[in-house]
């Protein structure tokens, strides 16, 4: 990769989150708020210059102290770290500005929560790192940062169901943190390297790579809430304040799958059969079933958010299926790779939007009710029309329907499946859309039926309300650059080799 060209980016991308979260804790509680606020603009503008210069350059990359691997370390933005870089940064800017008025709204001068700021940058900083990151160990690491920085975000309410859902979350991370360093351990002493790139060419199939395969995949899906080890995000995410919420739910997430999406496609590709691709995507059926129906029996709206993402993360693991061939099947052949990475692309930036936008919502309408059941949004369309616009949107981009970036994934998703000929996913995604229209249109009844006189709606600032519906709008215009998006998705390593051949006009109707 040394003939790729070198910028000092990716070390920015880390170093100036880290920079401004531990500056801010030399300050005060509104100091914090100020220095937190000023990096995350910092760092949004900062991602998308980096997106630019991969638009513009392609993959760049930055040798640490100039050794190259193995010896020293290399990082690396190709496109599809620079898309998730981006989605980070937009994402958090609206959950940035919305944070700022979230807490001198529910808590004047911010005093209960200020250690929010500089852990929520800390956590900015893991994630970009890890998008960067071209070695196992380092990717250990920063997601390592990830998991500890969420745990604390998750508990900082002080609330006992957040310090008993945290704790939760805290024994799956490091669990499935043992797992993973546990595989790399494996692969270092059958190789002697960590970088991916040399990975790639000299890692051979055998019992040892299979094994770290195994341990390897079962740490990142429990750090993803794959199911069947979805069992500590609905009460982590739902007992977290409404920031945190939309920060766990929308990106947290991504991380582990981004992780395992680069290793299976660019590390383990010759010890994958397509009977481990089935058994991902079964999982991922699973999910999508158990979650949505989980979902539509829940009174809580953030229960209902919450056990909603196990749902979407499953469309995820279904890409899985689609990626890995069966023998014999060239990739110059395989019609349906162009529409699997478009659904999983899309799956995850919709997702991201959608959910930050719920979750946003939700703290909204717990600011304005002090609770909430589902049975006090009677009116919502009368008292708060901005949140109900919000939660239909983001909504809609839930269950599929167009124009959303949610119907772009899983119309990708479906015609994957049929080019594929593998039509046994198909029920489960219909299912799973059916299902996840009936607790969206159960909300949205209740927004439009007529208020009682029990239901009180306190004031809450506009602000905090157009920021939970620019995000839901965003699900939206991400449609609108699908074919570019896949195109410049052509520059990356792990988007397969032989796909460059297939894409032609029309991939996408």
């Amino acid at each position: 990769m040394t003939h790729l060209p070198t910028s000092s980016l990716p070390a920015l991308l880390v170093g100036l989150p880290i920079l401004m979260a531990t500056l801010s804790l030399f300050f005060r509680t509104g100091g914090k708020a100020v220095v937190g606020l000023t990096g995350s603009f910092l760092t949004a503008a900062l991602s998308l210059i980096a997106l630019l210069e991969v638009i513009h350059k392609g993959t760049v990359i930055h040798i640490l102290g100039g050794w190259e691997p193995p010896l020293g370390i290399l990082l690396r933005i190709d496109p599809l770290a620079s898309v998730f870089i981006g989605l980070v940064a937009a994402v958090g800017i609206f959950i940035s500005l919305y944070a700022w008025w979230y807490f001198r709204t529910r808590e004047p001068g911010q005093g209960k929560y200020p250690l929010f700021w500089p852990l929520w940058l800390f956590l900015w900083a893991g994630m970009n790192g890890l998008f960067v990151s071209n070695d196992l160990f380092n990717l250990y690491v920063t997601l390592e940062v990830v998991g500890i920085c969420a745990v604390a975000l998750a508990v900082l309410s002080g609330k006992t169901t957040a310090m008993k859902a945290g704790l939760r979350y805290l024994l799956a991370a490091i669990t499935g943190s043992m797992a993973y360093l546990f595989g790399v351990a494996l692969i270092y002493g059958s190789t002697g390297t960590l970088d991916i790139g040399l990975l790639g060419q000299i890692l051979e199939p055998g019992p040892t790579t299979t094994f770290a395969l195994l341990l390897i995949t079962l740490g990142l899906m429990i750090k993803m809430a794959g199911f069947p080890f979805h069992f500590w995000l609905p009460p982590a995410h739902s007992a977290a304040l409404a920031p945190v919420s939309a920060v766990l739910s929308a990106l947290v997430v991504k991380a582990a799958f981004y992780i395992l999406l680069r290793l299976w496609m660019e590390i383990f590709g010759g010890s994958l059969t397509f009977a481990a691709g089935q058994l991902i995507g079964l999982a991922g059926a699973i999910a999508v079933i158990w979650g949505s129906w989980q979902a539509f029996m829940q009174t809580s709206l953030k229960l209902i958010v919450a056990h909603s993402s196990v749902a979407q993360l499953g469309y995820l693991l279904m890409v899985f299926p689609l990626l890995i061939l069966a023998p014999g099947v060239r990739p110059e052949s395989a019609d349906w790779l162009i529409p699997a990475w478009t659904a999983g692309v899309y799956q995850v930036v919709a997702h991201a939007f959608a959910k930050a936008s719920f979750f946003l919502s939700a703290g909204i309408i717990v600011m304005a009710l002090g609770h909430d059941r589902i049975e006090s949004l009677r009116n919502l369309v009368g008292n708060m029309r901005m949140t109900a616009l919000s939660i239909s949107i983001a909504g809609v981009s839930l269950i599929g329907l167009p124009p959303s970036g949610g119907f772009i994934a899983k119309w990708m998703l479906l015609k994957g499946v049929f080019l594929s000929g593998q039509w046994w996913w198909a029920p489960a995604i219909l299912t799973g859309s059916l299902l996840t229209a009936g607790y969206v249109f159960m909300l949205l009844r209740l927004a439009f039926a007529p208020a009682r006189e029990t239901d009180i709606f306190r004031p809450v600032p506009r602000s905090l309300e157009v920021c939970a519906l620019l995000l839901a709008l965003a699900s939206f215009l991400i449609v609108f650059p699908a074919d570019y998006l896949v195109q410049f998705l052509e520059g990356s390593q792990v988007f397969g080799t032989g796909v460059e051949s297939i894409l032609k006009g029309g991939w996408l109707w």
